[in-house]
């Protein structure tokens, strides 16, 4: 089957199934490139989280394989992310912040497979309709915010600055008060690794940056003895194959907030990143089943001691451009960093901490976008107010409070949208059956005198049926019509606070000489009139298939 065929996404099958021999070699040079990148990423991730290097490692291993086997998404690369790995940061100091290395682990561990349950849980509540619950803006604003933290939090390290860390805006000040005690050797070293990352990004896309840099890195550590010039590096690295890490129970009731954030930031990035770089022909991605992926990745990683896992924006968009063909791409990543772990691992202990942190920082950055701030409030000024209050939940609240600020803020958003429904009037274009909202730009549109047409538009019920009355009764006091006529087309559900409310309204302006007519109503919302008392005071002279036969009715008495 070639890749611009169409296929059918709900038929289950597996891409190995569908696998094409002329896939073998850019799958193979896509999941190299990939791990270019998503070996040093994942790395830098996992001194995000406060955990050892090697975690990384082996979140970009196990996880990887399982998606791959599991997944519904060809390009989708599964290790970590900024957002999860900073996430994972704040529970994690929670729970094991006295630096015992099993205790974290075990905290790790646990906080994972944790993730990993809800994951599959989700997926058997058949729950993927959550990836489309926080809005675009609200979610904007919250990888921002996740951006400047990150940032902030890695600058100390670029910097080769110790002090204890604090607020956002405590870090701040203490930046600034201890730039005087600046390492040069490690700002040079750091410095020179952004400008490598920029400069090929920039120039040379195709070559995999962050490997050119770690590379670079070592053998300047290697060769010109930094360390004793007073660069920190990684320090030593396991070699080998993880342990089995068993989580720890008692946990759970500490740990369960954060890893339901992380799960729903894993599945919301893993839904973006596949549906960003999928292409025509593709099967669509399956929510539900997406779940089941990344949960079964995320549990099998925590039992081999990795770090929460999700889809990486990036890293997917490495593996894309790369030329990934199919899911071979994210298992010969994982293959990757499987012989990292087995042969490469002392080097590894050679790479400068400035050098993580550079790496950290150019691509946290990414997750600060003004154009996108910028494009919101071009569109909708109040959207930006949300996306500039979950940006806030984080910066101020600290990241796992700055998720429930936009779940919270994108359910307030949600809200107001609901109980404020617009009402338009409507005028006719000459010459035409065209009903339309009045406006100054088109002035000529007809009315009608005597007759007043409204048309509220959304789901009509008990949270917004006294605004819309509220909306309608200055139109009807401006206007003094004979006939009311609502254009109920725009109106998929009418329930019975609203219909309670419409019939007493057309018994008050009947008393005083007002009709009530209604016109376009769906099959549902006429199902529910004609069930009550209304429909038998309208019938069916008082109600209409369309605007033009209810003003034709009315033109002709």
């Amino acid at each position: 089957m070639s890749l611009e065929t169409p296929i059918n996404s709900g038929s289950g099958r597996h891409w190995l199934r569908d696998y094409q021999r002329a896939w073998l070699r850019p799958d193979i040079v896509a999941g190299l490139t990939a791990a270019a990148v998503v070996i040093p990423k994942a790395m830098a991730y996992a001194t995000i989280a406060g955990l050892p290097v090697q975690v990384g490692l082996y979140t970009a291993f196990l996880p990887m394989v399982i998606y791959a086997a599991l997944g519904t998404s060809r390009p989708l690369s599964v290790s970590s992310t900024t957002t999860i790995a900073i996430l994972s940061a704040a529970a994690l100091g929670q729970v094991a912040s006295g630096g015992d290395a099993i205790a974290l682990a075990t905290a790790a561990a646990t906080l994972t497979l944790m993730v990993g349950v809800i994951l599959v849980a989700a997926s058997i509540l058949r729950l993927g309709f959550v990836a489309n619950f926080i809005s675009e803006p609200v979610l904007t604003g919250f990888k921002a915010g996740i951006g400047l933290v990150i940032v902030l939090d890695q600058v100390p390290k670029l910097l080769g600055i110790h002090f204890q860390k604090g607020s956002f805006f405590h870090n701040i000040a203490a930046i600034f008060e201890n730039l005087p005690h600046t390492s040069a050797i490690t700002f040079a070293v750091g410095a020179a690794t952004v400008v490598i990352l920029v400069a090929f990004e920039r120039f040379f896309p195709r070559v995999p940056a962050p490997l050119v840099a770690v590379a670079g890195a070592i053998a300047a550590v290697s060769l010109l003895g930094l360390r004793s010039l007073g660069v920190g590096t990684v320090g030593a690295v396991p070699t080998g194959l993880p342990s089995i890490v068993l989580p720890d129970p008692s946990l759970i009731f500490q740990l369960w907030p954060a890893a339901l954030g992380i799960a729903l930031m894993s599945f919301t990035e893993s839904i973006a990143a596949g549906r960003a770089f999928a292409q025509s022909g593709e099967p669509l991605l399956q929510p539900n089943r997406e779940l089941l992926a990344t949960g079964i990745a995320n549990a099998g990683g925590a039992l081999l001691g990795a770090m929460p896992a999700g889809g990486g924006t990036s890293q997917t968009a490495v593996n894309r451009f790369a030329g990934a063909r199919s899911q071979l791409a994210g298992l010969i990543t994982a293959v990757a960093a499987l012989l990292t772990m087995l042969v490469l691992a002392p080097f590894i202990g050679l790479m400068p901490d400035a050098t993580l942190a550079a790496v950290v920082i150019v691509y946290s950055v990414g997750l600060i976008k003004p154009a996108e701030f910028r494009a919101i409030f071009e569109v909708r000024r109040t959207e930006l107010v949300w996306a500039l209050a979950a940006l806030a939940g984080v910066v101020l609240l600290g990241t796992l409070q700055g998720i429930l600020v936009a779940i919270i803020v994108s359910l307030v958003a949600l809200a107001a949208q609901v109980a404020d429904p617009p009402v338009y009037v409507l005028g006719r274009k000459p010459g035409t059956n065209v009903f339309r909202a009045l406006s100054g730009e088109h002035s000529n549109d007809e009315t009608f005198p005597g007759l007043l047409i409204l048309r509220p538009e959304g789901r009509l019920f008990f949270a917004n049926a006294e605004r819309v009355a509220q909306k309608i009764r200055p139109m009807i006091e401006t206007t003094k019509p004979k006939v009311v006529v609502l254009d109920l087309g725009g109106v998929f559900d009418l329930e019975y606070t609203a219909l309670k409310a419409l019939m007493d309204a057309e018994k008050r302006h009947r008393e005083i000489g007002i009709a009530l007519w209604l016109v376009g109503l769906n099959p549902g919302v006429l199902e529910v009139v004609q069930r009550s008392p209304l429909g038998t005071i309208l019938g069916r002279d008082r109600m209409f298939f369309n605007l033009e036969q209810a003003v034709a009715k009315y033109q002709s008495t």
